[in-house]
């Protein structure tokens, strides 16, 4: 990823991050299920279910051993930690995917000291479901494992389509489908596992904020794929809740963000229920509350467009000197939830599973089990 202090890792296949290493493992790495990305919830009400991190993470199975280091945000945020404590509730109305890598390493690990803490603040929150890997074949399947476990449990779950081309620009995320008509395909599938029941989709993060590596006319392509797959998502599922990608706080402004959005048909609700913010990021609550209200309003479009922003790593606010890559000093942010009680914010999510390694203090896109242990206790 280029444009600003985020990163999106994506390593492995379904919830909090599926893993394509073979490496071995100690007991401080868990080793990714077999899925894509981390558990996403589903239609419905916003709330995050295990996953990776959007809007600017680490990219999934990259060749690249070291991450590159994207510039610091515009206007970095204080670390406010006064209304973004340690998430202690959960909603009882989002899907926790029961497989995931930090739910394998706290299998694997009873006896670990840090085991308590971790599963108690981490392993206990419902996270997204990544799906990185162009698998068009099985995403039918797999799709369709989450959101009917969310529905059989009364939960959503939140999904998290991930395979645009190009979609980290040839960085760490690199992968995605080969062109746009295998992923104009492969978004068909992945519709098809949807089913009926509510579920929030969190469609393509750095999509559209990252989206001025490509030229002009593969640009446009891009947006008319994006738009396409929005509609197809909603009527396969009219339950279906579907956001775009917005970025965060750091990166654009909020009308150049919104005219991004607008060309990938953010601003319709046939294709769009509204954008979503922070994906692996560390911004603050407040400062993406103001930022995407400011968004939603230069984008225009019904009133009924909201925001749902990833509180999974934010607790402390996003680092002075604009580090993305496992930075020090990070700590969890509000815990998941449907009920923000803030207008046009439709939920907090956990986007990005905490644990889940940018590159730097693990293997990019896996659990670290010291790195998730920092970001709790």
């Amino acid at each position: 990823m280029v444009a600003a202090a985020s990163v999106v890792v994506a390593v492995g296949t379904v919830t909090g991050m599926m893993s394509a290493l073979d490496e071995r493992r100690g007991s401080d790495e868990a080793k990714a299920p077999e899925v894509t990305r981390s558990p996403s919830l589903q239609s419905l009400p916003l709330l995050p279910s295990a996953s990776p991190s959007p809007a600017k993470s680490p990219s999934p199975a990259s060749t690249s051993t070291a991450p590159k280091r994207k510039p610091a945000p515009t206007t970095p945020s204080p670390a406010r930690t006064e209304s973004e404590r340690q998430p202690t509730v959960v909603s009882a109305r989002l899907y926790r995917h029961p497989d995931s890598q930090v739910l394998e390493w706290v299998r694997a690990n009873t006896g670990d000291p840090r085991h308590a803490v971790i599963q108690s603040r981490i392993a206990a929150q419902p996270a997204a479901v990544w799906f990185a890997d162009f698998t068009p074949d099985t995403i039918t399947d797999r799709v369709r494992a989450v959101t009917s476990g969310g529905s059989a449990s009364g939960r959503i779950p939140v999904v998290v389509p991930y395979t645009i081309p190009d979609r980290d620009c040839g960085g760490h995320s690199q992968g995605g489908a080969p062109d746009l008509d295998a992923y104009d395909d492969w978004i068909d599938r992945f519709a098809a596992g949807l089913g009926s029941g509510d579920v929030i989709v969190i469609l393509e993060p750095d999509s559209l904020a990252q989206s001025e590596c490509l030229s002009e006319g593969a640009r446009a392509d891009r947006f008319a794929s994006l738009a396409r797959a929005g509609r197809v998502l909603k009527e396969a599922n009219p339950r279906a809740r579907v956001y775009y990608d917005a970025g965060h706080s750091g990166w654009n402004t909020p009308g150049k963000q919104a005219a991004l959005l607008k060309r990938a048909g953010a601003a319709s609700a046939t294709s769009s229920d509204g954008v979503f913010s922070n994906v692996s990021n560390f911004h603050t609550t407040a400062d993406e509350i103001a930022y995407d209200r400011q968004v939603l309003d230069a984008l225009g479009g019904p009133a009924s467009l909201g925001a749902v922003i990833d509180t999974s790593r934010n607790g402390a606010g996003a680092p002075a000197e604009g580090e993305w890559c496992d930075p020090s000093g990070r700590k969890l942010g509000r815990a998941p939830t449907l009920a923000t009680g803030e207008a046009r914010i439709d939920a907090y999510l956990w986007v990005k599973l905490p644990g889940e390694s940018d590159g730097c203090k693990g293997s990019p896109g896996t659990f670290t089990a010291s790195y998730a242990y920092d970001l709790a206790r």
